[in-house]
């Protein structure tokens, strides 16, 4: 992985995306020493233009950016890394300093909640109640749900519809876990099915 430093005088420009929901969060610049350290930490380190030294995305606020994945761009020129935030990216508290969070890619987060009850073994949660039942009751639920809306897509009620596609759904990432599967694996098919 060849970065082109020289252009911008040392500085290439970092984009940082969430890695689930792809929702841009923040612009930043590194150096070389800023992109081994993130390399090194799986961390977000910048160079900081204003404080003109390095500095590490959530030193001060413990917000840091967890890096899972860097790619360069066609001109060698400019960094994208797909990170997993710990809390608001924004120094104003926000998810992103260019907008604020989007429902869209929110099904991965949902994603990622329902297989940290499971995998965590939440007693409290309805989640992994319902995944500890097993897969014949879990499968059981998506049928009930789909039932559920099939019925209401037969009515004109769009706020019962919409409510019961939202049930289906919820319980449908619960039967991808419980099989050993996740949304990506599905998008993958679909993809391939597109082709």
């Amino acid at each position: 992985m060849k970065i082109d430093f020289n252009k911008g005088d040392g500085l290439v420009p970092v984009i940082i995306q969430d890695v689930s929901t792809l929702q841009v969060l923040m612009l930043g610049y590194m150096n070389q020493e800023a992109f081994d350290k993130t390399q090194a930490e799986k961390r977000v380190t910048f160079y900081s233009r204003s404080k003109n030294r390095l500095w590490t995305k959530g030193e001060e606020s413990g917000n840091f950016l967890e890096v899972k994945d860097l790619q360069i761009d066609c001109d060698n020129d400019t960094i994208l890394i797909k990170a997993i935030p710990q809390g608001p990216t924004c120094h104003k508290g926000t998810t992103s300093c260019f907008a604020e969070e989007t429902a869209k890619g929110f099904i991965y987060k949902l994603e990622d909640t329902i297989n940290q009850r499971i995998d965590e073994d939440d007693e409290n949660s309805y989640t992994n109640k319902l995944f500890k039942r097993g897969i014949n009751k879990v499968a059981q639920k998506v049928g009930e749900e789909a039932v559920e809306l099939v019925i209401e897509a037969k009515d004109n009620d769009a706020n019962l519809f919409k409510n019961e596609a939202a049930d289906l759904m919820y319980h449908y990432l619960i039967l991808l876990k419980a099989k050993g599967f996740s949304l990506i694996d599905i998008e993958e098919i679909l993809s391939e099915r597109n082709n």
